[in-house]
């Protein structure tokens, strides 16, 4: 990246999710309603530098980039090596 020595850096992730319905009725949902991160950095660097250096570090997270914009999600299921076709999950 930038080479930009730091001394110590802790990235936390929260997320508020839940879980509804019944597995045994088959009616269970699950899902995300928010995401935060919180950065620690210690580092005798400009403060212009580790921010730039985060910025850097934000914009090249995929976690974060497929949290904020939606990719396609493709599923293959094989049962005793047979290929299975599940309506809804595979295509």
């Amino acid at each position: 990246m930038t080479k930009t020595p730091f001394t110590k850096a802790k990235c936390r992730v929260e997320f508020d999710y839940f879980l509804k319905g019944s597995v045994l009725k088959g009616t269970v949902d699950s899902g995300c309603t928010a995401v935060r991160t919180h950065f620690d950095v210690e580092s005798d660097q400009p403060r212009e530098k580790i921010l730039n250096l985060i910025r850097l570090a934000k914009q090249g997270c995929y976690a974060e980039k497929m949290v904020q914009a939606p990719v396609p999600l493709t599923s293959t299921i094989n049962l005793n090596g047979e290929a299975i076709s599940l309506e809804g999950i595979t295509e």
